[in-house]
């Protein structure tokens, strides 16, 4: 070998020492970079109604910008879902503080938020425009118990031990993170609050919704038992949806028994 090839790989051996060098100084750091995500799998190939993430062996869906508001405000709903079903059992008392978690329009919160004499409804979305839609319903319905609030893709932004009851309807699968986001929703409930998930049956294959916009009820439960709540009821008194209710644990009464 010549001089000048000797010369000409010189430039690559220094990039390989520099690399070597930074592998064995800082091991741990380059395997946390290269390691995947314990929570979350990513892959190329997926459903084209889905991100590619996949959270418990569940792609998680895309989300319905705000430009579908229309569909959640159509004329039909009550006919095709009976959302007033859900208002109904949800047992609310007149003070309760209650987060309708994807509240998109504020359907459901505007229809929540009378039996609240002395409490009030967290309107919480992550889409500042479903927000501004919630403020013009506001002034139109001349209801001010109903609070817009607006959230991120980890976090509800809502107050420590502040919520009695966390509503999510047709939400809950669209959610990017969905364990960050129950962390803080559990941290955001007061001891023996309640969780309700409404998700259309992914039991059904007779359901004419998109499949990752569907859920079993086996999958709801396995993913609300990891962030520590308890679930209580399952009822099925909606055409097409699961109404499946979840507690967070009163520490406090445990310790008394």
């Amino acid at each position: 070998m010549s001089h000048n090839s000797k010369s000409n790989f010189l430039p690559f051996i220094l990039i390989f020492v520099v690399i070597l060098g930074c592998l064995l100084l800082n091991p741990i750091a380059i395997a946390k970079a290269d390691s995947p995500s314990t929570t979350y799998e990513q892959r190329v190939i997926h459903s084209p109604d889905g991100i590619g993430k996949y959270y418990m062996g569940r792609e998680i869906a895309k989300v319905m910008g705000y430009t579908g508001a229309g569909w959640l405000e159509r004329a039909s709903r009550e006919q095709q879902e009976q959302p007033s079903k859900i208002v109904s059992v949800l047992n609310l008392k007149p003070d309760d503080i209650v987060a309708d978690i994807g509240a998109g329009t504020g359907y459901l919160s505007f229809r929540i938020a009378p039996l609240l004499t002395t409490g009030k409804v967290l309107a919480v979305d992550v889409q500042p425009e479903m927000l501004e839609i919630i403020e013009l319903f506001k002034q139109e319905k001349n209801i001010t118990n109903v609070e817009p609030v607006l959230a991120t893709l980890t976090d509800p932004n809502l107050p420590f031990e502040s919520v009695d009851l966390a509503l999510m309807v047709d939400a809950y699968h669209e959610l990017e993170y969905p364990q960050e986001v129950m962390q803080k929703i559990v941290k955001a409930l007061k001891p023996g609050g309640r969780v309700v998930l409404v998700e259309y049956r992914g039991e059904n294959p007779f359901i004419t919704i998109k499949r990752l916009h569907k859920m079993t009820q086996k999958q709801v439960r396995k993913e609300m038992q990891a962030v520590g709540l308890v679930w209580r009821e399952t009822k099925n008194l909606l055409p097409q949806q699961h109404l499946i209710i979840f507690e967070k644990p009163d520490s406090s009464k445990s310790l008394t028994r």
